[in-house]
């Protein structure tokens, strides 16, 4: 599935429908080039799972967690230098337990990412504030999702 936004407003609406159609143990992996829109994005999902807190990119921790309907777990690993330093965070705990991970630069560790999950690629488009998302995925809700996004 390919969507086009043309500007900020749309991306926040776009994310804000997303996070309230997803569900406990759901996985979004988010990827894109420097810019393209990975934390603005994982914010307004933040909004539609119902998380008060602002929402910062968990660059030098990895990880930063939130409270809304779900859990929210919002990694960021670009600045991970290898997969297997997820190990030391517990990783597989997050993945597999019961709140909505959120993975910026998801291709760094897409191995160890379960293979039940939604990936949303983000490119930027014609002029600065443009993005298209191609997003695709497997099992869980994902099918549901698609159909719910496209109404």
């Amino acid at each position: 599935m390919e969507i086009k936004l043309s500007n900020l407003e749309e991306t926040e609406e776009f994310g804000i429908k997303l996070g309230s159609l997803l569900k406990g143990g759901d996985i979004i992996c988010l990827n894109g080039d420097l810019g393209a829109g990975k934390t603005t994005l994982t914010k307004s999902i933040g909004r539609g799972l119902g998380v008060d807190e602002y929402i910062t990119s968990p660059t030098f921790a990895l990880i930063n967690e939130y409270k809304g309907k779900f859990p929210v777990y919002h990694f960021d690993v670009y600045r991970l230098e290898n997969a297997h330093e997820l190990y030391d965070l517990g990783f597989d705990e997050y993945f597999y337990g019961k709140g909505v991970c959120i993975i910026e630069w998801a291709d760094k560790i897409e191995k160890m990412i379960p293979d039940i999950r939604i990936v949303i690629d983000i490119e930027k488009g014609n002029d600065d504030n443009e993005r298209i998302l191609h997003i695709s995925g497997n099992g869980g809700s994902y099918d549901e999702l698609i159909k719910e996004l496209n109404r």
